[in-house]
């Protein structure tokens, strides 16, 4: 290279060099400007706009809890009410730290002392305690995890933390850690903006006044009032009147998404069974209201009540606890007697009603408990256990016959006799086993003497057989037998629902047999097959009673306010009777039926059932008994559930012309049937309740 061209080469170096650092410069300088104008845009132009930010608060909703509404008997006397408590409260504001929590939670057990049972729960859950751990000795314990451990997030992170705390750890925290730790639990179990209970047990004045006079180091913190629910009347009527969520369960799972559509909070009490929930909605009252304003940091300040809320309206049952305890005695005393005669015998349960508007009266069922050798309430067995009644569906069955037309008030005469049918042993009516009692009898007598042989004759014409032939066939359609006495019996309120303003009633039951042999829809026609529950057999005579109405049965009478006095208040709403259907036969026919139900007690008929009534009733009553041979299903170990037993039961109404009360009895487990025992009880009831009235 020629040295003219080297030194133009150098020139051309030397002159790129300086351009690039002016470049650089340049660029630097162009972005301090840049920065510089951004910050007094920031600080001129905007900078009140982004201090108003910081200082922002924004406006928000905190619901708190009112006392449910009362239950009082049908004379206003308080069956289920409120205690009022003094309470530790505690609102969680929007992005308050689990560390945050546990500072305040450290500083308010200076003050209060959480319950015995508040620590047992506690102990008894060792996450707790983990999550209590975790959250004082976080630094430690994040020394222990591994590096890929680290780089874990969230739930997963939280979990492999937990598992390095060593058991002996958590399991020697101090008294007042613990103490402190239930506190926590209490405080983290809340959501955002929520209200909760830190204890509402037993609060001492003391703490309410120590945590009054240190709010300002409390965030979230107050005092308030509690309820709790209690029972005057002890256990009557207990599992009827239902019961309610503590605030640790809330809300009930197969409920929450519906009841949080409707406002509830998570942790809310709510009904959880018959009463308390079929009303809820009644019960709950109205939410009190505060306008709470929360800091950019997601604390809350200042609160003003907007609405204090409204307490739950009331309900006032039909039932009398003065009646109602009457019939419990008699029940109970009646299931003393019998289980001492018969072992196995040990349930009685008793449903009065008003015939006319479907208010239950009564609702008794007693129990003998084998464990603690104490006769026990089973008062939901009236509604959810389901017993083979024999015959005293007898008066359903006459209708039923007159329904389907294979009875009528011409043409209702048949020969009671007993039924042997080839290959079959003999059917037949108590009082003529032997066939020595045969005659020809009409439907009023076929009830008072309580003929089998009559209402096998009316399902056999149901199932197209008009005919008998002692050794013969029987040759009828089993499956139409069984279908047309299930529709006809349903038109009663026997297998189905009753329509009874309480959750979980039973429809009975169907032996799983009825297909293969026809001699069982005979059985059937005299209450020998299905089962039904005492309620269904009460609103069935009910129905007789009032002349062919099915009406609901319900318990609740009518809801009312709460007057200043905090007494029960003006009527809000009255439970009308709810009409079901009417049953489709005249009443000429309901007439027979009852005629023949007043005969088994007054009549003449050497083979009247129901004699023993008469004695010493104070008023007139027409009936029917009925017994029934059944398979034991009580809790005697030393009876094998399937043991032959027998239930007797009764059904009537009083009085026999004017019905002013309609009763169902039934006695399952008896060893035979040489007792009355349903005839005894049904007296002592209607003598109880027309003695009472006087």
């Amino acid at each position: 290279m020629s040295e003219g061209k080297a030194n133009n080469a150098i020139k051309k170096k030397k002159s790129h060099i300086p351009f690039r650092l002016n470049l650089l410069f340049f660029l630097v300088f162009f972005l301090f400007a840049t920065l510089i104008l951004r910050l007094g845009v920031l600080q001129l132009v905007k900078g009140e706009q982004f201090e108003a930010e910081v200082q922002r608060t924004e406006k928000t909703y905190i619901t708190g809890n009112v006392p449910r509404g009362m239950i009082y008997d049908s004379q206003g006397r308080e069956l289920v009410g409120n205690k009022a408590m003094q309470a530790i409260t505690y609102t969680r504001s929007t992005q308050v730290s689990a560390v945050e929590m546990m500072k305040t939670a450290k500083v308010l057990s200076q003050y209060i002392q959480m319950t015995p049972e508040s620590i047992a729960d506690l102990e008894n859950n060792p996450r707790d305690l983990q999550d209590y751990w975790a959250i004082i000795h976080e630094k430690e314990l994040n020394k222990r995890l591994k590096k890929k451990e680290k780089k874990l997030e969230g739930a997963k992170l939280y979990d492999v933390q937990l598992s390095k705390i060593k058991p002996e750890e958590w399991q020697g925290l101090t008294s007042a850690e613990k103490q402190v730790a239930a506190i926590f639990k209490r405080m983290n179990g809340t959501y955002a903006l929520t209200t909760t209970f830190i204890k509402s047990k037993d609060v001492l004045d003391t703490e309410i006044a120590a945590v009054s006079e240190n709010l300002t180091e409390l965030p979230g913190v107050d005092t308030s009032t509690d309820w709790q629910r209690i029972y005057p009347q002890e256990d009557m009527l207990k599992s009827i009147l239902g019961s309610v969520t503590t605030e640790k369960v809330g809300l009930p799972e197969d409920q929450a998404s519906a009841l949080m559509a409707k406002g509830y909070a998570r942790n809310d009490r709510v009904g959880n069974s018959y009463i308390e929930k079929q009303y809820e909605t009644v019960l709950s009252g109205s939410k009190s209201q505060s306008e709470t304003e929360v800091d950019a940091n997601g604390q809350a300040s200042d609160s003003i009540t907007t609405y204090s809320g409204a307490k739950g309206d009331n309900l006032v049952l039909t039932i009398n606890i003065d009646f109602q305890n009457e019939v419990e005695e008699i029940v109970k005393n009646a299931v003393s007697s019998t289980h001492a005669s018969y072992y196995m015998a040990d349930r009685i349960y008793v449903v009065v009603s008003n015939p006319h508007n479907g208010e239950i009266l009564a609702l008794v069922g007693k129990r003998y408990n084998y464990e603690t050798d104490e006769i026990e309430d089973d008062a939901l067995g009236t509604m959810n256990s389901q017993y083979t009644m024999g015959s005293s569906v007898k008066g359903a069955t006459v209708l039923a016959g007159y329904m389907d037309g294979v009875i009528t008030l011409n043409n209702s005469a048949i020969l009671e006799q007993p039924l042997k049918f080839r290959g079959t042993e003999s059917k037949s009516s108590y009082f003529n086993r032997a066939g020595g009692e045969n005659q020809v009898m009409n439907d009023i007598t076929a009830l008072e003497v309580s003929s089998n042989s009559y209402m096998m004759q009316i399902a056999m014409r149901m199932g197209g057989q008009y005919t008998y032939t002692p050794n013969g066939n029987l040759e009828i359609d089993k499956n139409e037998v069984f279908s047309k006495l299930r529709n006809y019996y349903r038109q009663f309120g026997l297998g189905v629902e009753t329509g009874i303003d309480l959750p979980g009633e039973s429809t009975g039951g169907r032996p799983p047999i009825e297909s293969s042999i026809a001699g069982l829809a005979l059985d059937f026609s005299f209450g020998q097959f299905d089962t039904y529950t005492p309620l269904q057999l009460n609103q069935y005579i009910s129905t007789v009673a009032n002349g062919g109405q099915r009406i609901a049965p319900h318990v609740v009478k009518e809801v009312r306010g709460t007057d200043e006095n905090g007494q029960l208040g003006a009527i809000k709403y009255v439970v009308e009777p709810n009409l079901l259907n009417n049953i489709n036969v005249g009443q000429e026919e309901i007439n027979n039926v009852k005629k023949g139900m007043y005969n088994v007690i007054y009549g003449n008929h050497k083979y009247g059932t129901g004699r023993k009534l008469k004695e010493d009733l104070v008023t007139t009553m027409a009936a029917k008994t009925g017994t029934a041979e059944a398979f034991y299903g009580g809790g005697a170990a030393s009876y094998p559930q399937g043991t032959l037993v027998t239930n007797l039961t009764l059904v009537g109404y009083a009085p026999a012309d004017n019905p002013e009360i309609a009763l169902s009895v039934v006695v399952p487990y008896l060893g035979n049937d040489k007792t009355s025992v349903n005839q005894a009880v049904a007296k002592e009831v209607v003598n109880a309740y027309f003695n009472m009235k006087k």
